[in-house]
């Protein structure tokens, strides 16, 4: 089975791959775990912040933004202190910034995953990329959704970060065309189900 290039033989990165990256999430947890992954990962690969993926989800209260912006310092104090996650006190502030920012957008729209669809009008951007080397590591809708979150207050949302966090919440189908899950996820809307032609 031909697989994106990026994968290599490792099994929890080929379950990612096979079984997450790309698909459409329309879950706030998800898509707020996904954003605060997404700024833990600058500077380094994703492997490191995969291993550590159930790390961050324990010492992030599984991702629930409600809690996570009621983190006092303290609570950063202990997070810095933490082996399981990247221990980084920008990182690990700017999460919590960010919780505090995805409620403020909760509030205004109603869900955080109505906000983020609307940049793409509710369904995948399909790309179609023959190789590694044609996919951007920014675009022009990662330029814009980072101008807007970071407008509302969120930290660590830089274009090329904003990029790889579309790719990996679905909102942006890269998977290589020769890859056998572009083409599972590409006939696919939104919400997972056939589009109709």
């Amino acid at each position: 089975m031909e697989r994106c290039g990026w994968i290599k033989q490792d099994e929890q990165m080929l379950r990612y791959h096979d079984e997450e990256w790309g698909v459409p999430i329309h879950d706030d947890r998800l898509l707020f775990e996904a954003l605060v992954l997404g700024g833990a990962q600058a500077g380094l690969s994703w492997r490191t912040i995969l291993v550590r993926r159930e790390g961050y989800r324990a010492a992030f209260a599984r991702f629930d933004a409600k809690r996570v912006a009621q983190f006092s310092p303290a609570d950063v104090e202990a997070l810095l202190a933490n082996p399981g996650i990247i221990r980084n006190r920008r990182k690990v502030e700017s999460a919590i910034k960010n919780a505090r920012a995805t409620l403020a957008v909760r509030e205004e729209i109603g869900t955080f995953d109505a906000y983020l669809w609307s940049h793409v009008e509710g369904n995948p951007v399909v790309n179609q990329w023959q190789s590694l080397a044609e996919i951007p590591a920014r675009t022009p809708l990662s330029d814009a959704v980072s101008k807007d979150l970071r407008r509302r207050g969120f930290s660590f949302v830089g274009s090329t970060i904003c990029y790889a966090f579309l790719q990996a919440a679905g909102l942006v189908n890269d998977h290589l065309v020769t890859c056998f899950r572009h083409t599972q996820l590409s006939g696919l809307d939104s919400r997972g189900r056939k589009r109709v032609k």
